[in-house]
């Protein structure tokens, strides 16, 4: 099935099924149209039912930069009911755009950052200093971890399990999830743990926790954010990233390397209905077993 004959099988679904307006259907038809040209451009048209996830992934940040927030929304959602119609279907078993959060509006998708340019941020740290060698381990958690500001900024000790070789992290809707630690940001978190944080003379209100202030107490998201951009500054970055940019550069260099979509989702705590059954049957070493195989900084 090539892309046009898939983009008439679902224009039908949207007539017949759910009765949707000549409009709306002509909106989801130029979505697969935008989506099988951008892809053809790049050489990897294939078909929608064997392109890999990460070409389309690339194919839909590349439209991203030409298009507002609110197109963004609309293309990525129209992608999102196309795929899940083929996995209805039962063309495909995983939909590309489940990854893909759609942007609130008036804000952008994340830039990547790529592995140099990663580098690059920790190498402009000033070492010589508590908050410097606190910072390089608040760089290689976010992205070694791909974690949230605020999963990073309330991480606690007791939930380092380096014997274990993961972490507890605590996410949206107060839900745990266990993430591995690649022997990277393990080294340079036991640094700061170990060798830091006492010197920090941690507040008895921040006794438990991981990342500290110069005053021992829990650091804030402005911090958080203010550390990336004074450092992306440092580096004359041409990019407008903030703290959320290593988190999504994580999950994107795993799909760059070949990671399957499921364990990333389950990696960034992620919720998806045609997964979440997937999911409660992996378990952690094979979640350990993908991050170490997968994941450039290992």
């Amino acid at each position: 099935m090539n892309w046009e004959q898939a983009s008439k099988s679902f224009e039908d679904y949207l007539r017949i099924e759910r009765g949707l307006s000549k409009n709306a259907i002509d909106s989801y038809k130029l979505d697969i149209l935008k989506l099988s040209r951008l892809l053809e451009t790049e050489g990897s048209a294939s078909n929608p039912i064997s392109v890999p996830h990460e070409r389309v992934l690339a194919a839909v940040y590349e439209a991203a930069k030409t298009i507002n927030a609110r197109s963004q929304s609309r293309f990525i959602s129209g992608l999102k009911s196309f795929f899940n119609y083929l996995i209805f279907e039962k063309y495909r078993e995983d939909n590309p755009m489940d990854l893909v959060e759609t942007p609130k509006i008036g804000r952008s998708l994340p830039p990547t950052l790529s592995t140099q340019e990663i580098d690059a941020l920790v190498a402009a740290i000033d070492r010589s200093s508590l908050e410097g060698q606190r910072n390089v381990a608040i760089l290689e958690t976010l992205y070694g971890c791909g974690l949230r500001v605020s999963e990073l900024i309330g991480l606690q000790l007791s939930n380092l399990f380096f014997e274990e070789g993961f972490i507890k992290v605590l996410g949206k809707g107060n839900k745990e999830r266990f993430v591995p630690l690649n022997p990277h940001t393990e080294k340079y978190l036991k640094i700061y743990i170990n060798q830091v944080r006492p010197l920090q003379n941690p507040h008895e209100t921040a006794s438990d926790t991981v990342f500290l202030n110069r005053r021992g107490k829990g650091l804030t998201r402005a911090m958080i954010f203010t550390i990336v951009k004074q450092l992306a500054a440092a580096i004359n970055l041409q990019k407008n990233i903030s703290p959320h940019s290593f988190r999504h550069s994580f999950a994107t260099h795993l799909l760059e390397n070949g990671a399957d979509l499921r364990v990333i989702q389950q990696l960034l705590g992620h919720e998806s209905i045609t997964t979440t059954e997937i999911y409660m049957h992996l378990d952690r070493s094979h979640l350990a077993a993908v991050l170490e195989t997968y994941f450039p900084r290992t």
